[in-house]
């Protein structure tokens, strides 16, 4: 089930699609290393996130053009304990606050003569929203009927993300120079995990990255010893595979 199925009825659905699409072009925009389009798309997700949490605890929107995220964020802050969960009245809004904060002072404090802290502030800004869109759909979905489904969508959620690994329309490329076909194949477990794929969504992902079919089978049949296969013939990356992926998507991000 897709994220946004997930957040609604909980919240609604035009400030859950806003959301949404804030956080896909954010990603989008951290993968291709455009920081400060990264960070702004960041500080929209917050506003739209802010909206869908200040409607589902009673509250009302004012006109767009006088929407303050500040006055939203204490307002919720400011809920009686009882009636509302933690996680909506201080956690989510700090995490919100934190965010936003950088988000509208980009390039603002920082001295020109210091090391560019674009890229610095645009991984704090993703992994931020990331949790909280992940902490949303978790108290969107207390006592659902799959919390398994829901633990994965979590876990996705706030993986790493790495400009290293671009996305273009469910397809995922690695830009890792010099990855062979069995680096490519750790990789794309790596980037599903905790997920699992088929042996042939495997092979068909190294085909996207110009391996021939039968080197391609080969490399797959070489991380064997790094994967758990299920009754369906899925696999699913081992912790010494995640961290030999995570090595080669470090040394092609430094």
């Amino acid at each position: 089930m897709a994220v946004e199925q997930l957040l609604q009825p909980t919240f609604q659905s035009r400030h859950v699609k806003a959301a949404l699409r804030h956080f896909r072009e954010m990603t989008g925009e951290f993968q291709q290393g455009a920081w400060e389009e990264a960070i702004g798309k960041g500080g929209k997700f917050v506003e739209a996130a802010l909206k869908a949490l200040h409607l589902h605890t009673g509250g009302t929107l004012p006109p767009p053009r006088q929407f303050k995220a500040d006055r939203v964020m204490n307002a919720l802050e400011q809920l009686a304990a009882g009636p509302f969960d933690d996680a909506i009245r201080l956690t989510i809004p700090r995490a919100c606050r934190f965010a936003y904060d950088i988000a509208s002072n980009r390039g603002a404090r920082h001295d020109p003569t210091e090391i560019d802290p674009n890229e610095m502030d645009a991984r704090v800004v993703v992994t931020t929203v990331s949790w909280i869109l992940a902490e949303m759909l978790r108290y969107a979905q207390r006592g659902s009927a799959a919390p398994d489904e829901v633990r994965e969508l979590v876990d996705g959620l706030t993986q790493r993300r790495y400009p290293a690994v671009e996305e273009v329309d469910g397809r995922v490329y690695f830009h890792v120079p010099g990855a062979s076909g069995r680096d490519v194949a750790l990789l794309s477990l790596w980037h599903q995990y905790p997920g699992r794929m088929t042996r042939q969504e495997l092979v068909a992902a190294l085909r996207r990255h110009r391996f021939s079919e039968p080197n391609a089978r080969v490399a797959v049949t070489r991380i064997a010893r790094l994967v758990d296969q299920d009754r369906q013939g899925r696999l699913r990356l081992l912790q010494p595979g995640i961290a030999e992926a995570e090595r080669l998507i470090a040394d092609a991000s430094s």
